[in-house]
C-alpha cells in the first residue's frame, strides 16, 4: 500500500494519529466553540489546539533526545511521550 513512498507502517500510523487528533479537535470545536481557554502549569492561557501543539512538540523533543543520548529501543520514550501528552491536556 505504501510502496509509492518511502514510508513504513509506523510512520503512516504516526501521521494517521496526528490527523485523527486534529479531526477530533475540529469536532470538539464544532460542538463546543471557544477553544476551552484555561491557564496551565506553564502560566500560559492555552486552547485545545495549543495543548495539542505543545504535546506534539514536546514528544518530538523527547524522542530526539532519547535517540541522541540512549538510542534504541523506543518504548520508554513512547511511554514518556504519552505521559507528557496527558500532562499537557490535564495541566498546561
Amino acid at each position: 500500500m505504501f510502496s509509492w513512498m518511502a514510508w513504513t507502517w509506523p510512520t503512516a500510523l504516526l501521521f494517521i494519529g496526528i490527523f485523527s487528533a486534529i479531526g477530533l479537535l475540529i469536532v470538539l470545536e464544532i460542538r463546543s466553540p471557544g477553544g476551552d481557554l484555561r491557564k496551565g502549569a506553564l502560566g500560559l492561557e492555552t486552547t485545545r489546539g495549543d495543548r495539542l501543539f505543545i504535546s506534539l512538540l514536546g514528544t518530538s523533543y523527547i524522542f530526539l533526545a532519547w535517540l541522541g543520548l540512549i538510542g534504541m529501543p523506543l518504548w520508554w520514550p513512547l511511554g514518556l511521550s504519552v505521559a507528557w501528552g496527558a500532562f499537557c491536556f490535564w495541566k498546561v
